[in-house]
């Protein structure tokens, strides 16, 4: 109890990251509400359009819609905060949004992760079992499985939280523009081997077990594309392609973003914190929601005959 105490003392954490971008913070203030806005108005409108149209009520929409969920969470933890931060020249959070934010990164980060790898799984049933498909796999399925997965990830980010809460710190400065747990485990001064101990654990367990799953549903499949006709093998590898693309970005960007407090010693500049930090944010926050609505073509026509019925509807308006 003395080190959950200790850890209460302290009210505000100096992000310096925010201080690196001083100079020119107004302009990253706009880059960010304008990343923000578009992240929020095209997730949303994605899970619109899937939930609107019979035609995409299909476990792999279903999946699309949960990652579009799953930026929408991720963005609003850290994106508005950044913003106005920047805007008002803040460079503190306080203790209590320090573990919200770190609890909602990690959560999204792994909900997406586990999301990827059901999806490679459902892509391989679709493909390699389509007389079976829909028996195998189901709507109801589908979101019991994205309901076990944010279950399970809520309990493991919520005891991961909960060892880093233990901690003694003897610091209030983190090298970065976001609060995350391993930021805070570097601030301790005392053991921190029980969340090392747990958090390599989980994490290795998520990272390698879903790249395994992923990379073997991934070459059966296209052993199976290859057994196929062309038109039908044409099209399965065009979504398997959209699939890899926005998997392996997000793992490299994961990886990056974990693995540099362990560069050089976790002695790597607070400008080098910095952009590795955001850039390993915002390229899943841009790239993701474009990606699956441009590459897949049944969303990508909907969207479309949406976004026309929407402003026809808006026109007819006016000449009322």
């Amino acid at each position: 109890m003395d080190n959950v105490s200790m850890i209460f003392n302290i009210q505000d954490f100096v992000l310096l990251g925010l201080k690196e971008m001083k100079q020119l913070r107004y302009f990253y203030s706009v880059v960010a509400l304008v990343i923000y806005v578009n992240t929020i108005s095209l997730c949303t409108f994605i899970v619109y359009v899937v939930s609107t149209e019979h035609s995409l009520h299909e476990p792999m929409y279903i999946f699309i819609c949960g990652l579009m969920g799953n930026l929408i969470i991720a963005s609003s933890a850290v994106l508005p905060k950044l913003a106005i931060d920047l805007l008002s020249g803040c460079t503190t959070i306080s203790l209590s949004g320090c573990l919200i934010q770190s609890y909602c990164i990690q959560s999204c980060a792994f909900v997406e992760i586990l999301t990827f790898t059901i999806m490679a799984y459902d892509r391989y049933l679709a493909v390699g079992f389509p007389l079976r498909y829909h028996s195998l796999m189901t709507n109801k399925m589908a979101l019991q499985s994205y309901a076990i997965i944010w279950s399970v990830n809520l309990i493991l980010m919520f005891v991961a939280v909960m060892l880093v809460v233990r901690l003694t710190l003897c610091g209030n400065v983190i090298n970065g523009v976001l609060c995350e747990t391993m930021s805070l485990t570097r601030l301790s001064c005392g053991s921190t081997v029980s969340y090392d101990t747990y958090g390599t654990i989980y994490t290795l367990l998520f990272f390698i077990g879903s790249l395994l799953i992923v990379i073997y549903c991934y070459v059966r499949t296209f052993i199976v594309c290859l057994k196929i006709s062309m038109e039908a093998s044409q099209k399965a590898i065009h979504t398997l392609v959209t699939h890899i693309i926005t998997y392996f970005t997000f793992m490299a960007t994961s990886l990056f973003i974990s693995l540099r407090y362990k560069l050089n010693g976790g002695s790597i500049s607070i400008v080098t914190h910095t952009v590795i930090t955001i850039c390993c944010l915002l390229i899943p926050l841009t790239l993701n929601p474009l990606i699956y609505g441009i590459r897949t073509e049944a969303l990508r026509m909907k969207m479309l005959k949406t976004l026309k019925e929407m402003i026809n509807q808006e026109t007819l308006g006016k000449y009322k």
